[in-house]
């Protein structure tokens, strides 16, 4: 307390003895009855008046600017809340949603966190809370709530890796799901992409891919994307299908497990037809 009142002195200590000397001065005036001393008392009167308002107002534009401040703290403390709870909201909804799924789902599917990403020349995986302990095996599909996120290439007692759809190593055998046209999916250049498709094919903008059920890798038929756009129209014998996926992968926070694992030998073949097509 002391060192406050010492601080306080030391910061405004002219004010006090200019202070004091006025009001000394006006008690020794208020002695004299004079017409001239009387004229200066209103003079001077008049003036502690104006410097009193003065003082007044200077002191509450301070307490003004301070309940501004604090009112801006409030502002940016609400914003803080009110972004956080939009979070929530949107993690509620995608939990909702994925909860949905599980129940509606014939399999028993194995909930999982994406706790790490890994993105290495265009090869992108994502390592699982899930793992050995939880029944997860090798090859076996990871999908959202939107479709098909990747497989399972590696597994521990607790952790799994998969490789996202984002992955030049993963090719899937998909199909247009209007026309029944079958394709090769690969991460190619920055996007999902089906490769080596005959000139006479059907595939049109906004068609909704699918995996095949022909495919050995994933044997279920899970949504992939839709046909973006159409390349190598004008030269060349195949052409090349952008696809756009279903799943924002760069959100992505919740993902199952699906208990199915393709037949090893039908994998093993098609592996080998598709190192024949690089």
């Amino acid at each position: 307390m002391s060192k406050l009142f010492v601080h306080f002195w030391q910061n405004f200590k002219e004010y006090f003895v200019f202070v004091s000397l006025i009001v000394l001065s006006l008690y020794l005036i208020t002695l004299d009855s004079s017409p001239k001393i009387q004229k200066l008392r209103a003079v001077i009167f008049g003036s502690y008046a104006s410097l009193s308002s003065i003082f007044t107002e200077l002191f509450d534009f301070r307490n003004l600017k301070s309940e501004n401040d604090n009112l801006r703290k409030t502002n940016a403390e609400l914003m803080l809340q009110l972004s956080k709870l939009r979070q929530d909201i949107l993690l509620i909804t995608e939990l909702k949603n994925s909860l949905a799924l599980k129940d509606t789902f014939k399999y028993s599917l194995i909930s999982s966190r994406i706790v790490s990403r890994q993105v290495n020349n265009h090869q992108e995986s994502f390592i699982l809370d899930c793992g050995k302990k939880d029944g997860v095996e090798i090859g076996m599909p990871v999908i959202s709530d939107k479709g098909l996120v990747g497989i399972v290439f590696s597994v521990s007692n607790n952790f799994s890796l998969i490789r996202t759809l984002r992955n030049s190593d993963l090719s899937l055998t998909i199909k247009s799901e209007r026309t029944g046209e079958q394709g090769i999916l690969k991460w190619k250049e920055n996007n999902l992409r089906i490769i080596n498709v005959p000139k006479t094919y059907q595939i049109k903008k906004g068609d909704r891919i699918v995996v095949s059920e022909i495919s050995s890798i994933v044997p279920i038929v899970f949504p992939v994307g839709v046909a973006y756009s159409i390349e190598n129209i004008e030269k060349g014998i195949f052409n090349e299908i952008i696809v756009h996926p279903f799943i924002d992968f760069d959100k992505l926070k919740y993902v199952f497990v699906v208990p199915v694992v393709a037949s090893k030998e039908i994998k093993d073949l098609e592996l080998n037809f598709l190192k024949n097509l690089r």
